[in-house]
């Protein structure tokens, strides 16, 4: 029997041990029990917000390691700070305005007296993270609160969408030589459980302004194309000037964000580490990854609910394994717009 069974079927050489005729269970980050994933996407363009619920409240930590954050509620997630759990997290579009769809989560939640017990009652701890996607159709429409709301009105615990959804809509990929050149990004998820019943799993929304490339082989699966737009023409190549034309690099207009969740048992100490572990799956799949134009940031939630003991550096490395696969995932299931093509439009 495999030591692991994997939820979404990793493409990473060291995971892909699944014996023949085992079934992957397709939940992705709902496979840890109480969490509730839900997306809202706009229809005036393509953009919108994901938010992952833990009503129950998790342990919450966070690693930011982008040159061009937009983040809400992370400086109360440092261990030396009082509040230990979140009871959501949002992924949203619209750059620094679609910080405001947290609020939205946070009316959610109030209505249900979720949140931290004060003497004024419940209140929501929502961490968020925005990515830019303004480029993308029409600028003055952004996610809000009322997108917010929805989508934690939607949020359940059954398989989660991926792909051009929610704070993917509007994503993008490959922008080292401006948009003209890059391709869709979206949102992925995965997720691995071992056999004694530890579960890591991450939910990412890629709009990264490097490729994106799978660890198991090294290949670019998503990114800057080619002059004529029909191949790709990796960023490897590109920065390391096997080109001979310039290159235009941008402002912080990209990033890569997401969630992991775990069930096992974590100080809030232990979930940062986590969280910095993590990254290490968005530099294995993202090229360059953590440049002064990404914000890249990653949160960690631990519910407690896995009954042993669980290990820090295993919950972090699958974590990172789980990120890893979350990109590939978010880019393959991407569905392209004009201009904009996905993976499935450049395949033979």
């Amino acid at each position: 029997m495999s030591p692991t069974t994997l939820l979404w079927p990793l493409t990473l050489a060291v995971l892909a041990g699944a014996e023949p005729g085992e079934t992957p269970v397709s939940h992705g980050l709902t496979a840890v029990p109480g969490v509730k994933v839900g997306h809202f996407t706009l229809a005036e363009r393509p953009t919108g917000c994901t938010v992952v619920l833990v009503e129950a409240g998790a342990t919450a930590g966070v690693d930011v390691r982008g040159g061009a954050p937009g983040t809400r509620e992370t400086a109360l997630l440092d261990p030396v700070n009082t509040v230990q759990q979140a009871f959501a997290v949002v992924l949203s579009g619209g750059s620094a305005f679609g910080l405001d769809t947290a609020s939205g989560v946070m009316r959610f939640l109030d209505e249900r007296g979720v949140g931290f017990p004060t003497g004024g009652g419940p209140v929501p701890i929502v961490p968020a993270a925005i990515l830019y996607d303004l480029g993308v159709g029409d600028p003055k429409v952004r996610p809000g609160a009322d997108a917010g709301y929805k989508a934690a009105r939607a949020a359940s615990d059954a398989p989660v969408g991926e792909g051009s959804v929610g704070a993917g809509a509007g994503a993008t990929v490959g922008k080292l030589r401006g948009m003209e050149r890059a391709m869709k990004g979206g949102v992925g998820t995965a997720a691995i459980r071992l056999d004694g019943g530890l579960v890591v799993a991450a939910l990412v929304a890629v709009n990264a302004v490097g490729d994106v490339v799978d660890p198991a082989d090294g290949r670019v699966v998503a990114g800057v194309r080619t002059a004529d737009g029909r191949g790709l023409a990796d960023a490897r190549r590109l920065l390391r000037g096997a080109a001979t034309e310039p290159s235009p690099l941008g402002s912080g207009e990209n990033t890569t964000i997401g969630v992991v969740a775990t069930n096992a048992r974590l100080t809030q100490a232990q979930a940062t580490k986590v969280a910095q572990m993590a990254q290490d799956g968005v530099a294995r799949a993202v090229y360059p990854a953590h440049t002064p134009w990404d914000g890249d940031t990653i949160f960690t939630l631990a519910t407690g609910s896995f009954a042993g003991e669980a290990d820090v550096t295993v919950v972090g490395a699958l974590a990172a394994d789980a990120v890893a696969e979350a990109i590939l995932r978010a880019v393959r299931a991407a569905e392209g717009l004009p201009g904009l093509p996905s993976v499935r439009d450049l395949e033979p």
